[in-house]
């Protein structure tokens, strides 16, 4: 059985991890559920550092983690579908350096690396004023560092053939709704 890789991404307090919670308890037996690999990294231990060394160090990790993960899914054939916590290309929104930098360093391209992923939700982040969330302890980015994250973010992964918006509301339980029916509609067959 292949795996339909189904990436929820955007930028800093979007919701991906709240509305993967709660596809959690919706898609369960056939739908398997990959944790965010910064936040496994960064919750585990690994230096957080500001330096060009440093980010560059960090955004290595998640990627091979992301990658390994989606690898164990695929490898595994027990799940019909994966939702993941970000994808492998969104690391090029926190890398220090040029595209082409992030590309060599990883050994891959950004054709190879989107052809893994069937479908792209991108959950807008909020502004300051329109929910944006400090709560996380692992957040280290304020609501305007967060947007200009989101949007890069979004230029990273709009050229994706399955690349679906979902805006911020004021009501996040109206968000997540809206995200979950994008999901839904990608596992029941709405694109491939």
């Amino acid at each position: 059985m292949r795996t339909k890789f189904i990436v929820i991404t955007g930028g800093p307090g979007a919701g991906k991890t709240a509305v993967l919670e709660i596809a959690k308890r919706r898609f369960t037996a056939s739908t398997a559920i990959l944790p965010e690999a910064a936040s496994l990294i960064f919750s585990g231990g690994f230096w957080r550092l500001t330096s060009t060394t440093g980010k560059r160090a960090a955004q290595r990790a998640i990627f091979h983690v992301q990658s390994q993960m989606e690898r164990l899914i695929e490898e595994e054939g027990l799940w019909q579908n994966a939702l993941c916590d970000r994808g492998t290309l969104d690391g090029l929104a926190f890398w220090p350096g040029p595209e082409a930098e992030y590309w060599s360093d990883l050994g891959t391209t950004k054709e190879a690396e989107l052809k893994k992923y069937a479908a792209v939700i991108h959950m807008r982040t909020p502004s300051e004023f329109g929910g944006y969330n400090y709560q996380n302890p692992l957040r280290i980015e304020g609501a305007g560092e967060a947007q200009a994250i989101d949007r890069r973010i979004q230029s990273i992964w709009s050229v994706h053939p399955h690349y679906v918006q979902v805006s911020s509301f004021d009501n996040f339980f109206d968000k997540a709704a809206a995200a979950l029916g994008e999901i839904q509609k990608i596992i029941a067959g709405g694109t491939a």
